[in-house]
């Protein structure tokens, strides 16, 4: 934490920010705020504030109504990391080459062992790093399903699973549905990315 002439220049942690939008939407409110916004990037803000005039309980608030809020545990912080490199591994980058070696992703984005940050996210989250990992697999191929432009086949290739077949089996393991009754009303079970279990 820096002293500025008109305030603190700090690097807050937000949780639950998953994808472009959220940045914009974070720079706008904190700015309505009064509070400075040098920078934003998925997860992470470094701003410049006075405490004397605006508290961090404020800039939580602005956050919390926009389904996000400030992290300051250590560990919690590693885990929203490990959320937001699934997120864009999974629902971004389309290179099924990446999830097949998901692990090793993770490994070298987050610098630290697979087992290291399996542990740590269970020890935070209430579910395995594996079982969140399979959630944002079958939210992205809801999003897939939904598009029908692809074949079932290149879903469950794109998305790393064996066959056509085991990819129906854990989506209806998953949800309770089959891909077919999901496709006839999708609304109906389409889940935010941010808040799957």
């Amino acid at each position: 934490m820096e002293s500025e002439n008109n305030g603190i220049s700090q690097r807050i942690f937000i949780r639950n920010m998953m994808c472009s939008c959220c940045t914009r939407l974070v720079e706008e409110d904190l700015t309505r705020l009064g509070v400075t916004v040098l920078e934003v990037k998925l997860g992470e803000a470094t701003i410049i504030y006075d405490p004397e005039k605006i508290s961090k309980k404020q800039i939580d608030t602005v956050l919390q109504k926009l389904g996000m809020g400030l992290i300051s545990d250590k560990d919690e912080i590693v885990v929203e990391q490990i959320k937001q490199t699934i997120i864009e591994l999974v629902h971004y980058m389309n290179n099924v080459d990446s999830i097949v070696r998901k692990s090793e992703y993770l490994v070298e984005k987050m610098g630290k062992s697979y087992q290291t940050l399996s542990k740590l996210f269970s020890k935070v989250e209430p579910i395995t790093l594996e079982k969140y990992i399979i959630l944002q697999k079958i939210e992205r191929v809801k999003e897939l399903a939904m598009e029908d432009k692809i074949s079932l086949s290149e879903i469950a290739w794109m998305m790393d699973y064996s066959s056509p077949h085991h990819l129906s089996n854990q989506f209806k393991i998953i949800t309770g549905i089959s891909l077919s009754d999901f496709k006839k009303d999708p609304a109906a079970y389409k889940k935010p990315i941010n808040n799957l279990y």
